[in-house]
């Protein structure tokens, strides 16, 4: 597959969605014109990307022009992975592609990891999708996070619903043998994780003792001996009694997105949520 801007602008005006199309075209300023959250988590842009039906994962590219998430009901009959792209200064819906796993960017923006496959950007969009060689090829990766070192933090999704978070190291150009990361943060249910840019802090989500309900998102923090700190539950204003998950905090280092069953009781509404992303710094330990 090759996508192209050409294509995905040609593309944008063929997309038949259920999103007001007059409400996109006039969308302008920072992160769609959105009022900014608080540390109380809310939808993001209700109506337009948040909506009645399932829209997942939404990340930014490094320069805070595109917005990319999965969506799925209504008329749209097969997940996708969408973009808003800020084009002349509007915010415009398009289609990229069938869903082929879950979008990660990384710090560069030159790479959108898709769980074990990948895209690279190009002068005219995005190459073709590839597939992660060894020793990735045959993981059941759900979600891939990479850091400024190239290192990948990755999830295992297992058939028996339970997974582990692993993270294998860049070097000399070759990556290591997948290591799981500390048996704090491994319970046998974590997932999704987000590795900081300088790998100083890991968000990921977990269900364990203690929490709000579902799955709940955690930070763990560095160390300085390099290990990883016992996994903090980011509290009631962030996590409810239903499924939060998959955090990502924008290059900009302001916001976290994530995820969130709004029916606790089952996955019809899944929306994209915001909050501040000041609880990294209030949650850290001090020395």
């Amino acid at each position: 597959m090759f996508v192209s801007q050409k294509a995905l602008l040609l593309v944008a005006t063929l997309f038949v969605s259920f999103v007001n199309r007059a409400a996109t075209e006039t969308l302008s300023g920072d992160y769609l014109g959105q009022i900014p959250p608080g540390k109380v988590a809310k939808p993001f842009a209700p109506g337009i990307v948040s909506t009645e039906f399932y829209e997942l994962a939404g990340v930014f590219t490094p320069d805070m022009k595109e917005f990319y998430f999965i969506r799925n009901g209504g008329e749209i009959a097969q997940s996708s992975l969408v973009v808003m792209r800020n084009i002349n200064g509007t915010w415009q819906e398009s289609f990229v592609s069938k869903r082929i796993g879950t979008p990660m960017m990384s710090p560069d923006g030159k790479v959108m990891h898709l769980g074990r496959r990948y895209m690279q950007r190009n002068q005219e969009g995005w190459g073709e999708v590839a597939k992660l060689d060894a020793p990735f090829a045959e993981l059941p990766i759900m979600r891939l996070s990479s850091s400024q070192q190239g290192t990948y933090f990755f999830d295992e999704f297992n058939e028996d619903l339970t997974g582990d978070i692993r993270y294998s190291r860049l070097v000399d150009g070759k990556y290591q043998p997948p290591k799981l990361v500390s048996t704090n943060i491994n319970n046998g249910r974590a997932f999704h994780p987000f590795i900081a840019p300088d790998e100083s802090y890991l968000i990921f989500d977990s269900t364990r003792e203690g929490g709000f309900g579902g799955s709940d998102l955690y930070i763990s923090y560095r160390l300085d001996n390099g290990s990883w700190g016992n996994p903090i539950n980011l509290g009631e204003g962030i996590n409810s009694p239903g499924w939060d998950a998959l955090g990502t905090v924008t290059p900009d280092g302001k916001y976290m997105f994530f995820n969130r069953n709004i029916n606790p009781d089952n996955y019809d509404n899944v929306d994209i949520l915001w909050v501040s992303a000041e609880f990294i710094d209030a949650l850290k330990p001090k020395a």
